[in-house]
């Protein structure tokens, strides 16, 4: 797992984990990580949010919107695979699971699992453009899926682009 050289062995005693709050399948996980029994601490915050910069000043914000980030509290930064590696390690139930994705082979397995959600993702963008973006008036609501709630939706007509 990568963390920054001056943090490199410090304990992770809690996570932040940066997480696009426009993507499905990130407030998904989202979701399903704050319903999981924790060893460690983690706090979801919106990757590129005002959050997100105020508590992180020396990060690439743009990127955090691309590569899942988990931030420890002694400044470990984790990206992609080594995110979600540290991640599953700070859940009782997963912490097995983060020990065999630390292995060479695991790692393999582990990277290939990020690179599948970043192509969903990607392919969830091209389909409708930017994807389902609150600044349009989408809102996401679990077990329900997107909904569009712009102006002009209160009295059951929306405008059409």
């Amino acid at each position: 797992m990568a963390s920054a050289p001056a943090t490199a062995g410090a304990p992770v005693r809690r996570l932040t984990v940066l997480y696009d709050a426009e993507c499905s399948l990130c407030t998904h996980v989202r979701h399903w990580l704050l319903r999981q029994p924790r060893l460690v601490p983690l706090e979801p915050v919106p990757a590129g949010s005002d959050e997100a910069r105020r508590r992180f000043p020396g990060l690439d914000h743009a990127t955090t919107l691309d590569e899942v980030t988990a931030v420890g509290d002694a400044g470990q930064v984790y990206r992609g695979a080594a995110a979600w590696i540290v991640v599953l390690w700070a859940l009782r139930e997963h912490r097995p699971l983060a020990h065999r994705l630390s292995t060479p082979a695991g790692a393999r397995l582990a990277r290939g699992v990020v690179l599948a959600a970043a192509k969903w993702r990607g392919e969830q963008r091209r389909w409708g453009g930017n994807g389902y973006r609150r600044a349009d008036g989408w809102a996401y609501e679990p077990g329900l899926g997107w909904m569009y709630i712009g102006p002009g939706c209160d009295d059951g007509t929306c405008a059409t682009r």
